[in-house]
C-alpha cells in the first residue's frame, strides 16, 4: 500500500475510493508485477472486496519503467496527475440525477474493423450511464445480433427485431423493445434478418434515414440512445451515422486497427457534409490496453499524436473478464461490479457526461 492510500493495479499504482453505497475503504490485491505474481496477461485483473472500485480517475503513480513511456519522469507524472495517454488527467465527478428526460442524444460505436470492443462498449457505456440514472436506449445494428447476445437474448429465437422496425410501416417500436436485467436500460434486438435491410434499403427514398426515423418516437422516452454498428461501411453503418449526434470509436490498442481509422474518418465527414450536419466525431477509445506490453503502448501514443483531444482520456484494459461477461448475458457493471474493467467504463460514463455537458 503506498502513500495516500494507492494501490497497484498491473504496472499503475492507484487510490482506491468509496462508492455511494458508503462502503469503507479497503487495500486492493497485489500488483501483477510484485512479488509472488505470475505476470500473465490474464492476471492483469483483480478485484476488491465488497463495495470498493478501482478509481481510474484517481492520482496515477506508475512504477518508473512505466512513468518513462507517458511522462519524463515519476514525480511530474504524480505533480501533473498524467494519464495512460500522457496527457493530465481530468477529474469527471460522479454526475448528479436527471431533471428532465430526453431528447436522447445518438450515440454511434463506429468501427468498420471488428474485434475492437464496439459490442463490448456500447453494452458496458450503456450500462455504467443507466448506473448514474440515465435512461438508455441499446440497438443493435448488427446481423450478428452480438449486443442482443452479450445481455442474455437468444436472437434466433426473437419474432420481432429492430429489421422489422426498419422495413414495416406501422409496426411500434413498444412491439419490438425489450426491457433487460439493468434497470433503465432497454434494448431493439437483431438477429440475421437485419442483413437482408441493407439490401431491400436501395430501393427505398432516404434510404440513408431509415434507422432515424425509426428512433424518433422513442427519443423523448430516453437520455441516450447507444447503437452499436457492423464491423463495415455500408448502408447499416451509414445509417446509423445518420441518425446519430455522436461517433464513438473503440479502438484495439494494436497496429492494424489504427489503420483504419483515416478510412472511418472520412467517411464520418462524408456523411456530416451531405448527410447529418449535427454528427461529430465525439473520441476514439482506446481499448484492450495493457501498459505493460510496448506495442499498445507505442499504439496508444500514436493515436493521441494524430488525433489529441479527439482521444477519450479514459483506456479500457485488457482483461479476461471481458469474455466472460458475454457467456453470462450481462454488463461487467454488475457482473463483477468491483473489479477494474468496471471501474473503467464507469469513468467512460462520466467522461461522456462531461462532454455532453460542456457543449
Amino acid at each position: 500500500m503506498g502513500p495516500g492510500g494507492t494501490a497497484g493495479i498491473g504496472s499503475v499504482a492507484v487510490h482506491t475510493f468509496t462508492t455511494n453505497r458508503n462502503a469503507p475503504k479497503m487495500t486492493a490485491h497485489q500488483s501483477t508485477n510484485g512479488p509472488g505474481s505470475t505476470g500473465a496477461a490474464d492476471d492483469y485483473e483483480e478485484d476488491f472486496g465488497d463495495g470498493k472500485f478501482y478509481d481510474p480517475d484517481a492520482e496515477y503513480e506508475p512504477d518508473p519503467e512505466y512513468a518513462a513511456t507517458i511522462a519524463p519522469d515519476a514525480a511530474r507524472q504524480r505533480r501533473e496527475r498524467i494519464g495512460p495517454t500522457g496527457r493530465p488527467l481530468p477529474y469527471f465527478p460522479i454526475p448528479g440525477p436527471v431533471g428532465e428526460r430526453g431528447p436522447a442524444k445518438i450515440i454511434a460505436m463506429c468501427n468498420q474493423k471488428g474485434g475492437v470492443g464496439k459490442t463490448t462498449s456500447a453494452i458496458n457505456l450503456g450500462a455504467a450511464l443507466a448506473e448514474y440514472g440515465r435512461r438508455v436506449l441499446l440497438v443493435d445494428f448488427d446481423p450478428q445480433g452480438a449486443l442482443s447476445v452479450g445481455l442474455g437474448v437468444n436472437p434466433m429465437e426473437l419474432e420481432l427485431t429492430v429489421y422489422n422496425l426498419l422495413m414495416e410501416r406501422g409496426l411500434a417500436p413498444d412491439e419490438v423493445l425489450l426491457k433487460t436485467a439493468v434497470a433503465g436500460m432497454d434494448l431493439l434486438p437483431s438477429n440475421i434478418d437485419l442483413s437482408a435491410a441493407e439490401v431491400q434499403l436501395v430501393s427505398e427514398v432516404a434510404r440513408e434515414s431509415s434507422l432515424q426515423r425509426a428512433l424518433q418516437p422513442l427519443l423523448p422516452d430516453y437520455d441516450f440512445v447507444v447503437i452499436d454498428c457492423q464491423p463495415s461501411l455500408g448502408l447499416l453503418t451509414v445509417n446509423a451515422l445518420t441518425a446519430a449526434h455522436k461517433v464513438i470509436v473503440p479502438l484495439e490498442c494494436e497496429f492494424f486497427a489504427l489503420r483504419g481509422v483515416a478510412l472511418l474518418t472520412e467517411t464520418i465527414e462524408k456523411v456530416q457534409e451531405r448527410l447529418n450536419p449535427n454528427l461529430h466525431l465525439d473520441g476514439i477509445l482506446a481499448t484492450m490496453y495493457d501498459s505493460r506490453t510496448v506495442h499498445s503502448r507505442e499504439v496508444l501514443a500514436r493515436v493521441v499524436e494524430a488525433f489529441d483531444e479527439n482521444v477519450y482520456h479514459t483506456v479500457i484494459g485488457r482483461t479476461v473478464r471481458f469474455p466472460e461477461t458475454t457467456v453470462a448475458g450481462e454488463p461487467i457493471t454488475t457482473y463483477a461490479s468491483n473489479s477494474v474493467g468496471a471501474a473503467a467504463y464507469r469513468q467512460l460514463a462520466r467522461e461522456v457526461l462531461a462532454r455532453c455537458h460542456a457543449e
